[in-house]
């Protein structure tokens, strides 16, 4: 009996040993690069957009997607004008939908990598249109390098695309807004991973990369993520999106 039980103990803590030397898996919502992008176009004005707000929310805590909100402006009229909204996203929406030649604009809208379009209140269908969504062609990687954030990246274009225009996106975790009119009055909302601001840092052609932020800059807007997006450029406009990172630029 002695002998099992030193045997039990002695297997027991090599297992132990074994699992300490095990690299632990990184911690919060973006442990890993996204596999998929995910725009919501919403908006405080609208009063179904609400449940896919709390999508957005639910896939934001998926590592595997870059779940990103972007309220609209052109709801304002209806009585409340939207604390988050900016123009350049409901630019930004029309400009895909003029690209897929649809004309399709609504909230809430979700855009997966800059493509396929879904009602971002319907999961089953969101979760379908991440699923089928293309491979990414294009690694990314960011990390903080002294005074910048630096973007590596490499890969290649898809057959046919000459560029890609490569986006820099800054990111707030949450954004509670009290709603006293509109079609949500006296509503609180919590809003998840909103876009602050996206813009272009450079073009890439292909292969081997490497793109720079200030970290100054981010450390003045107080964001808690940043990301960059590498997304198809032509003479239509932005096309599918082909790689993504996130990074939480503070740790």
């Amino acid at each position: 009996m002695d002998i099992r039980r030193a045997r039990d103990r002695g297997a027991a803590l090599g297992l132990l040993m074994l699992l300490l030397s095990l690299p632990f898996p990184a911690s919060g919502a973006f442990a890993q690069s996204p596999q998929a992008v995910a725009e919501l176009f919403s908006s405080q004005g609208c009063s179904s957009c609400p449940p896919a707000d709390a999508l957005l929310r639910d896939l934001s805590e998926d590592g595997r997607v870059l779940a990103l909100t972007l309220n609209v402006d052109y709801w304002d009229y209806l009585g409340w004008p939207d604390t988050l909204a900016k123009t350049e996203y409901s630019e930004r929406q029309r400009a895909y939908a003029a690209r897929r030649g649809d004309r399709s604009v609504y909230t809430p809208q979700m855009v997966i990598n800059g493509e396929e379009h879904v009602i971002g209140s319907h999961e089953q269908e969101v979760r379908a249109a991440i699923n089928r969504a293309e491979p990414f062609s294009a690694s990314v990687s960011l990390k903080v390098t002294g005074m910048v954030v630096e973007a590596s990246v490499d890969g290649q274009l898809p057959e046919g695309a000459d560029m890609a225009k490569v986006l820099f996106v800054r990111i707030s975790e949450s954004e509670q807004v009290e709603i006293s009119r509109g079609e949500n009055a006296g509503k609180t909302m919590t809003y998840s991973n909103v876009v602050r601001a996206m813009h272009p840092i450079g073009m890439w052609m292909g292969g081997p990369a490497k793109f720079h932020m200030p970290k100054s800059e981010l450390a003045k807007s107080g964001d808690d993520y940043c990301a960059v997006l590498i997304q198809l450029e032509d003479e239509n406009g932005s096309g599918a999106i082909i790689g993504a990172d996130v990074l939480n630029w503070t740790k």
